[in-house]
């Protein structure tokens, strides 16, 4: 397939510009806990005043990209890895789960009939958005009668204004916190993020990216940034915070574990403070849309 000829492949930011020009994944899930779905264009969604997501937020969601190698072929990044971690988030949220290889072929499909979105080698990538919401009508807080899952997507380039690698400017939040123990950190919960955005917007209004968060018991120790997992590096040694249920478990993190153990680094997931922050060589962020900034 090739490419869009309706879309500049140069020019890619990371929005939703483009996914008018593209396929999209739906499913329901009947009482009995079956899922089936279809692919139709993208295009609005039809819920009642009522819905459980619009009231009491029960709401799940990934993200992982399709990227296109040297050789044309287009491949996805550990996508089984965003199906369990979609499968536990369910649990949290008490959502029927979505199984993985239904995950996988729902994925598959919205790939394969947006192949031709998927950008050229370095010059982007097809970001794809799986959901599970809580789609049925309830008055009373509870979990909904019906859920629907569906899976769109868009083709994007550099998550910051900077362009890929390019190093960021981060504030560290002292005031606001992103997560506290016992609570939804480590779900990739809908609403986990908006609540961010106040203290992200006035960083952002002040030169910065994003926003560094702190623990919410200390207050002292780095937990992640607005949408994305952090590390710290001194010498051959890379610390990360470790996974507690306040932060997420990012694919991305995972692998940057693996890979940097596999080259011989030691890779500690402990508390990592704001002082040892200050005095490290460097520092980074990992995630799907990010990638990895410095």
């Amino acid at each position: 397939q090739g490419l869009h000829p309706g879309v500049d492949f140069d020019r890619l930011g990371f929005g939703c510009e483009h996914v008018g020009k593209t396929q999209m994944f739906l499913a329901t899930c009947s009482p009995e806990g079956e899922w089936r779905g279809e692919l139709r264009p993208y295009g609005p969604l039809e819920f009642e005043p009522a819905a459980q997501v619009l009231n009491y937020g029960q709401s799940i969601f990934e993200g992982l990209k399709a990227q296109r190698a040297p050789d044309g072929a287009v491949v996805l990044f550990r996508p089984e890895q965003n199906a369990r971690r979609m499968m536990e988030g369910a649990l949290r949220m008490a959502m029927p789960q979505v199984p993985e290889p239904f995950f996988l072929d729902a994925v598959t499909r919205v790939v394969r009939a947006n192949a031709g979105l998927v950008p050229p080698p370095g010059k982007g990538s097809l970001y794809v958005r799986p959901l599970l919401l809580g789609s049925g009508p309830i008055l009373g807080l509870g979990p909904a009668p019906e859920y629907t899952f569906l899976v769109y997507c868009s083709p994007v380039g550099a998550y910051f204004k900077g362009g890929q690698l390019a190093p960021i400017d981060l504030v560290v939040e002292q005031s606001f916190h992103r997560a506290a123990p016992g609570g939804t950190g480590g779900t990739k919960a809908a609403g986990n993020y908006s609540p961010v955005l106040p203290a992200q917007l006035r960083a952002k209004r002040d030169g910065y990216s994003d926003v560094i968060y702190l623990d919410a018991v200390a207050n002292r120790y780095l937990e992640e940034v607005s949408s994305c997992n952090i590390f710290a590096v001194k010498g051959r040694t890379i610390k990360t915070p470790p996974l507690t249920g306040t932060i997420l478990p990012g694919v991305t993190r995972k692998s940057v574990i693996e890979l940097a153990r596999a080259r011989g680094y030691d890779v500690q997931e402990a508390p990592v403070s704001i002082d040892e922050v200050m005095e490290a060589d460097e520092v980074f962020t990992t995630g799907t849309a990010v990638v990895l900034c410095p």
